[in-house]
């Protein structure tokens, strides 16, 4: 244990003095929020930017009016006239980004709206924006006529709001639940990415001291587990460091989220007075600052925990065994694969959180880090469950540690060919 605790030491004295560490545990989660804040308004701002201008021929010759009645935004449609090889030959010289062809039986229920453009529409959402304008658009025109008043279209056509509430056991927890899927979505993503990268610097250390010679001379001293371990814990310790404060920035960004929140909202949008004060402006944007357990953060920082010792053991193991970082690759995949998948799932997890995909997701040990963190900042996790994920956890990496050694010590002094997954397997069964 003395030696395991000089090489932690070591280990950990030397990278927390870097300033990459200072400036990525100061700035870690803002760059992160920041990041994503910036993709959101980019991409919001490339659609809206210009915007698209669509022809529209109009075979009924009475729903081009109820679609030029409410202009959305980005969006121009244009009345056209004429074959229809001149209008798509005015879409391929890019006078219009497409051109829409409603039927003449359309409204009677014959026929179909297609909508012609060279890159076809995208993934989707533009997809939707013209099928709600044309649904809207043929509704009006058939309760028109059958002669419905004026007073009932507007009747139809109120929006009815919907407000989502989060229901736990200490009771119901007022405004909108994106604050809470924001959270988990950072605090999984921290993990996948601290994980990733404590990973991939624990395997370097070990394949620069391989290819260097210096790992002959401190195994001439230390056994190669405790050099193993020592590495593998300081280089935790020092993720330890940087997760604790990162938990301790969200925190402090989940309290102040209000008073941030209301510097970017606009009164007038709300039909509210310039001087109204914070708490109307949150309350009309249906926003309440969310309140979240220490639990949260707790296990926040024990699933990084146990799930960085369980892939870097895994990393160093690789490391060991290969004597250059390209010569990795190929046993890397299967080591990342939980993680990647982990990370791609992210989403299904945030929308449903107690579904079963979520629940095997954040049970199985190579991938619950991500997902039981997710899990536990959107939604009330009963504390089995987060217990016994834990637990596969730590049993995951105590058995992967066992393993890790044995092909350290092996490989660590194994010079010339490169080996491969029976070759590892051999390791692990003579070491």
């Amino acid at each position: 244990m003395h030696k395991i605790w000089i090489v932690l030491k070591s280990e950990f004295r030397r990278r927390v003095r870097t300033k990459w560490f200072i400036l990525t545990t100061l700035l870690g989660p803002v760059a992160l929020v920041a990041f994503f804040a910036i993709v959101g308004v980019v991409a919001v701002s490339s659609m809206e930017d210009g915007g698209r201008i669509v022809a529209v021929v109009d075979e009924t010759g009475r729903l081009l009016p109820r679609l030029l009645v409410e202009p959305e935004d980005g969006l121009r449609l244009v009345a056209v006239e004429g074959p229809a090889d001149s209008v798509r030959a005015a879409v391929m010289a890019g006078q219009y980004d497409g051109y829409l062809r409603i039927p003449a039986g359309v409204i009677e229920g014959a026929g179909e709206v297609i909508y012609y453009s060279p890159e076809g529409g995208g993934l989707g959402i533009f997809q939707s924006r013209l099928e709600r304008l044309v649904r809207e658009a043929v509704e009006q025109e058939r309760l028109a006529a059958r002669n419905v008043p004026p007073e009932v279209l507007e009747i139809l056509r109120a929006r009815v709001p919907v407000r989502m509430v989060r229901l736990t056991e200490a009771g119901e927890t007022a405004g909108s639940t994106g604050a809470y899927v924001v959270i988990g979505f950072i605090m999984g993503f921290l993990i996948y990415m601290a994980m990733l990268i404590y990973g991939s610097v624990v395997m370097q250390g070990v394949i620069e001291e391989k290819t260097s010679r210096v790992v002959e001379v401190i195994v001439s001293s230390v056994r190669p587990f405790h050099l193993l371990m020592g590495k593998v814990l300081g280089i935790g310790a020092m993720g330890l460091v940087q997760m604790v404060v990162w938990a301790l920035i969200i925190l402090a960004g989940t309290m102040f989220s209000g008073t941030l929140l209301a510097l970017f909202l606009d009164p007038a949008a709300f039909d509210l007075p310039d001087d109204a004060s914070q708490r109307e402006l949150l309350a009309a944007a249906n926003f309440t600052v969310p309140q979240l357990s220490p639990d949260v953060f707790v296990w926040f920082v024990l699933f990084f925990l146990v799930g960085y010792l369980l892939y870097a053991s895994l990393f160093a193991a690789i490391g060991s065994a290969v004597e250059q970082q390209q010569d990795a690759q190929s046993l890397l995949f299967p080591v990342m694969m939980p993680l990647i998948l982990s990370i791609v799932f992210i989403q299904p997890v945030i929308e449903a959180p107690n579904s079963t995909l979520a629940l095997v997701l954040s049970m199985v040990p190579f991938f619950s880090p991500i997902p039981m963190v997710v899990r536990v900042a959107v939604t009330e996790v009963p504390f089995w469950q987060v217990s016994l994920s834990f637990l596969l956890l730590l049993g995951t990496f105590v058995a992967s540690i066992w393993v890790s050694a044995r092909i350290y010590r092996v490989g660590i002094l194994m010079y010339g060919k490169k080996p491969g997954l029976k070759d590892l397997l051999r390791w692990i069964r003579y070491a």
